[in-house]
């Protein structure tokens, strides 16, 4: 089944299609090429990788020893179809080879993105809002409320994250996902003496080296694994921007982070939710797998508003 790519105005995605054919890639790569649009470009590198994992699947298949049972053109050809749904199922994933593959065709195609970057820095295309008369995540101002639940919160930060990302090479997915995680997506803020917020998206303590602003509250602290109620100095912000961009310096600067930060460029969630567990960046013993979760949660949440 070939797929058709829709034209510039269409806003139907060539990544629902079943399969794909050389005619459809093609047709994508001239697309990459001549619209610049890295939108395109990424589901050039989508269908390049399923067509790759197809002929994967199809060769693992012939050198498996067959039974004689449930064989037959009719079998053959629903394997066949089944198989092709796997390969594009499997192919897109962060960290995948779709993201090698975006990389040399946007280089190839002269650079049809000048801001493509997604295999440097892991970070994700940035998510825009559905309605056209809604202002872009890049223009919001990151001083005003953030939305309570996860795909508003998501939406408002998006922008902020994004470039924040390009700068440190953090995902961000990664700080979208933690900032959710540490403030209940936006329902749980830590606020100041006068009831206002922070802008402490990330639950960072004002240590003796902090000059800035404070927040004094009750939070749960893990101690010898029992949760209690302490009260706890954290950091004030000016805006949410100015709180990812301290995050960012933290997770860059401080040795204490360092595998953390080198686990950020690998795009695994689980791998640097465990590295920032074992660095002490929270005494919760629960706090690795809790913070992969969100990370996965606001990762789904950009696909779905890209």
């Amino acid at each position: 089944m070939a797929l058709t790519l829709p034209s510039s105005g269409s806003t139907t995605s060539p990544s629902n299609a079943l399969a794909v054919d050389i005619r459809s890639l093609n047709s994508l790569k001239y697309e990459a090429g001549t619209s610049n649009s890295s939108q395109v470009t990424r589901e050039a590198a989508k269908q390049f990788e399923s067509l790759f994992m197809r002929e994967l699947i199809k060769s693992m298949r012939d050198a498996t020893m067959k039974s004689g049972l449930m064989e037959g053109e009719q079998a053959n050809l629903g394997q066949d179809m089944l198989d092709q749904q796997l390969s594009v199922n499997m192919s897109g994933l962060q960290g995948g080879l779709s993201e090698a593959i975006a990389r040399q065709l946007s280089r190839q195609m002269g650079g049809a993105d000048a801001n493509f970057s997604v295999p440097s820095t892991l970070s994700l295309p940035q998510a825009q809002p559905r309605s056209a008369t809604s202002a872009t995540t890049s223009s919001v101002d990151t001083t005003l409320p953030v939305p309570k639940g996860r795909e508003g919160f998501v939406q408002h930060l998006s922008g902020t994250a994004e470039r924040v990302a390009q700068e440190s090479g953090i995902p961000a997915s990664f700080m979208l996902g933690q900032a959710g995680h540490e403030t209940g997506w936006g329902k749980s803020e830590i606020k100041t003496a006068n009831g206002g917020t922070s802008f402490n998206l990330f639950g960072i303590k004002a240590g003796k080296g902090w000059t800035g602003k404070v927040a004094e509250v009750t939070t749960t602290e893990y101690i010898n694994g029992t949760p209690r109620k302490v009260v706890a100095k954290f950091r004030a912000y000016d805006s949410y921007e100015d709180s990812f961009r301290d995050y960012a310096k933290l997770i860059t600067d401080s040795p204490r982070y360092e595998k953390a930060q080198a686990t950020a460029k690998t795009g695994s969630a689980v791998a640097y939710a465990a590295e920032l567990q074992k660095a002490g960046y929270a005494t919760d013993p629960e706090y690795a797998k809790k913070l992969s979760g969100a990370i996965n949660s606001a990762l789904r949440v950009q696909r779905a508003q890209a």
